[in-house]
């Protein structure tokens, strides 16, 4: 038989499609153009195809058995309400299959406040459990044997006295912080790119960082130290290579602040982990998580450690969060399990799959138990444990692999030219590449460029209502202050002063480890808040100056017919009232802002005044502002669950400074449910997840002409 070349095959498809067989060529938001063949050529001059898994550059897994000597762990992330509750779930959870625990704070924990301070009314028990003191935690663990299950907490703006509690706890259920196993994500670099649950400047947190690693590279061998993330920069928007990039630009400067501190490298670095998230696009996912293992041993070779797990790229994994849509919310458990298979596939160490129900609600248990059950069929029914790295060798995901690790390598070197990430994250770059990524994926989506199956095509005429998870806010938030007052009571006043002097005396001198005080603290039953406090005095708080990205969204609807209609319309009503202005508002302790800044972004490109609100307001400081600014209209921004209690409490806040004719609406993860309640308490309209801009757009103009027409 005559061997068939490329352009045998260049001619057979160009008859088939009747046009350029180049024209399937398709160019990744990453700017990688992925053909629609591959072949052995495509593999020439790669230099990790002989690499075996287990070792350097452990492209093909970090231990040399993987999923056939002991499958991957599954790790659900959950926390909510109170302490009693979210430990009630942990221990259903691990009962059904789960293999370890891991933790969502609340978003007032998150900050460093206590459920009773006054900024955080509408955050306690809200996106995850509550905690105030060890006496929290300790509930929170009651019943789950510390020295047998790992223990993972997203924490990284009041990680000091997260952690302390936890050390406290363990200690008092018998086990001792040698033995405590887990991991703690500590990863502030990406909270001031992306997430936003900072609290501290960025030196003193990379202080706090430094101080972490010591810490638990002396007196906890079996505890990861930090969890280096780029799963929330992908969920703000960042394309693969971005994720990838300033992931491992992160911990390349955890290393060096570690080493700073006086630490050997080897004593610790194998104790690092990372954490990626995993969207729909199936095999670049797969082969980032390649790509990330072959970097990562490139980037720890210049510090010449000494023992080969020193080089070890770990990770665990979540499945995306945007990539759940709303609408027809059941199509989400498909997209879960897609994503969960090409972690899999990519070779992650511990997994997190995502419920239907979140881009609505907290999960509830039922919609949990499928999401765990989705990792357990994964690992007992479809036999991807059986063979290590079954995607080896594939000419395509080896040279997706290799493009990706070359473009991520391209920024990080940009990253170093800047003088590492703490002076790009102060410098602005990434924070500003994934704003403008994000802004580019929502007009492709709004767009219909890109096809998301149930909300731009597929659509159900109708939905029938999902049952949902409602906290009531109000009850966790008085259980929490009840338990506060008593804590206080019970404790030794002259022992947590002592404590706390001392912690901010350290803070102040830089002598001694803050987590080391930190637990003395904790163990005189000192607060979250006022551990946190003891720092704040001395460090001081970061405020970030928010800035909007412009030509973006505007630019992918150049001179289509939609944008030219309501451009006129916008000049129409601008003619006569001026040019209608937005505040774009942020309430709470929720730094998410990915929607806020595509709808700010996107408004602005669309022919909107927007104003773009800092962070963490409360709603008397947003009607302020509003008044100040002279706006139409609030736009109140929600992805933390804390709508009802934040959004009537703006409403009321404007109309008792006499400014009750500027329109409120709310937009962000907000449940079908509580649109009417939020309607009959003064609110506009509401945007659910997955709104089109240009949509919400044409409604918000809706509202500005109604309300001059009844003027």
């Amino acid at each position: 038989m005559t061997k068939k070349t490329i352009a045998d095959w260049q001619a057979l498809a160009e008859k088939e499609l009747k046009r350029p067989a180049d024209s399937l060529v398709w160019n990744t938001p990453e700017g990688i153009p992925v053909k629609p063949l591959y072949t052995a050529d495509d593999l020439a001059g790669i230099g990790h195809l002989d690499s075996l898994p287990g070792f350097s550059p452990f492209t093909r897994g970090p231990r040399a058995t993987m999923y056939a000597g002991r499958p991957w762990t599954i790790r659900q992330y959950a926390g909510f309400s109170t302490a009693e509750e979210s430990n009630a779930f942990y221990r259903k959870a691990l009962l059904a299959g789960q293999q370890g625990v891991s933790v969502a704070f609340d978003l007032a924990t998150h900050r460093g406040y206590d459920s009773d301070h006054p900024r955080v009314e509408g955050d306690v028990g809200k996106a995850g459990v509550a905690i105030d003191s060890v006496e929290d935690m300790k509930i929170l663990f009651d019943g789950i044997p510390l020295e047998a299950i790992s223990v993972s907490m997203t924490m990284n703006g009041a990680v000091i006295p997260i952690l302390a509690n936890f050390i406290v706890t363990g200690e008092e259920q018998g086990v001792s912080r040698d033995k405590l196993s887990g991991t703690i994500q500590n990863d502030i670099l990406k909270e001031f790119m992306v997430r936003n649950t900072y609290i501290y400047p960025p030196e003193p947190s990379m202080r706090i960082i430094a101080d972490i690693i010591e810490y638990t590279a002396k007196e906890m061998p079996k505890f990861n130290s930090i969890s280096i993330s780029g799963y929330h920069m992908q969920e703000a928007g960042a394309t693969l290579v971005q994720e990838l990039a300033f992931t491992l630009a992160d911990g390349r400067e955890y290393v060096r602040a570690a080493i700073a501190k006086g630490l050997n490298v080897d004593d610790f670095a194998g104790r690092l982990s990372f954490f990626f998230a995993i969207g729909m696009n199936f095999f670049m996912e797969a082969a980032k998580l390649r790509a990330a293992r072959l970097l990562w041993t490139r980037i720890m070779q210049e510090f010449e450690p000494k023992k080969a797990s020193s080089l070890m790229l770990r990770t665990h994994c979540q499945t995306s969060g945007v990539s759940l849509a709303e609408q027809d919310p059941y199509n989400n458990i498909v997209r879960t399990a897609f994503e969960a298979m090409s972690a899999v596939l990519g070779g992650t160490q511990s997994l997190h799959t995502n419920s239907f129900d979140e881009a609505i609600a907290l999960p509830t248990e039922f919609s949990a138990r499928i999401a765990r059950n989705t990792q357990l069929i994964l690992q007992h029914e479809t036999g991807v444990t059986k063979v290590v790295d079954p995607l080896a060798g594939s000419y395509y995901v080896e040279s997706l692999t290799s493009e990706l690790a070359e473009k991520a390598w391209a920024l990080i070197e940009e990253v170093e030219s800047l003088g590492g990430m703490t002076k790009a994250v102060d410098d602005g770059l990434p924070k500003r590449l994934i704003e403008e990524a994000a802004t580019r994926r929502q007009a492709a989506v709004d767009r219909a460029e890109e096809v998301i199956v149930g909300v731009n095509k597929y659509r159900l005429e109708n939905e029938a209502p999902i049952d949902i998870l409602q906290i009531d806010n109000s009850a966790v938030r008085i259980s929490q202050v009840k338990r506060l007052e008593q804590t206080k009571r019970q404790r030794d006043p002259h022992a947590v002063e002592n404590a706390l002097t001392r912690l901010t005396e350290v803070a102040r001198t830089g002598q001694g480890n803050l987590l080391e005080a930190a637990v003395e603290a904790a163990r005189a039953r000192a607060t979250v808040g006022e551990i946190s406090d003891a720092m704040r005095r001395v460090f001081g708080d970061h405020v970030a100056t928010p800035e909007v990205v412009h030509d973006i969204y505007g630019k992918a609807y150049q001179g289509d017919p939609e944008m030219e209609i309501l451009s006129g319309r916008l000049n129409d009503y601008s003619k006569v009232s001026g040019k209608p202005r937005v505040l774009v508002a942020k309430l709470g302790q929720d730094g998410h802002d990915r929607g806020a800044k595509v709808i700010a972004s996107a408004f602005g490109d669309i022919g909107f005044d927007v104003v773009a609100g800092p962070l963490f307001q409360t709603p008397d400081e947003a009607a302020d502002l509003a008044i100040a600014q002279k706006v139409n209209v609030v736009g109140m921004s929600s992805l933390a669950a804390g709508h009802k209690t934040l959004a009537p409490q703006l409403v009321e806040a404007l109309k008792a400074k006499g400014a009750d004719h500027i329109i409120v609406v709310v937009g962000g993860v907000i449940p079908r449910q509580d649109y009417d309640f939020l309607i009959e308490h003064g609110v506009s309209a509401v945007f659910g997840p997955g709104t089109n801009v240009m949509d919400a757009a044409r409604a918000v103009l809706d509202l500005l002409e109604g309300r001059l027409k009844n003027s």
